[in-house]
């Protein structure tokens, strides 16, 4: 897997996950809306970590600066 996520869109998709999981396990969201959503925070928790989104991948997507190349 080459890495295609930028450390800001990976810090926001953290900090956005945890926000999601201290909202599901305080009771703010909750029934299907809040599986869902957990879901997704998980996706974005996963995909923040290891720095790379499949979604961008099929779409052709890198938020991350390609280093130059030196010869």
């Amino acid at each position: 897997m080459k890495k295609n996520l930028h450390s800001i869109d990976r810090l926001v998709r953290i900090i956005l996950s945890l926000i999601i999981a201290f909202l599901i396990f305080n009771g703010t969201l909750t029934g299907t809306a809040g599986i869902i959503i957990g879901i997704f925070a998980i996706v974005f928790l996963v995909t923040g970590l290891i720095s790379f989104c499949p979604i961008y991948k099929a779409l052709g997507i890198s938020t991350l600066k390609e280093k130059p190349k030196t010869t």
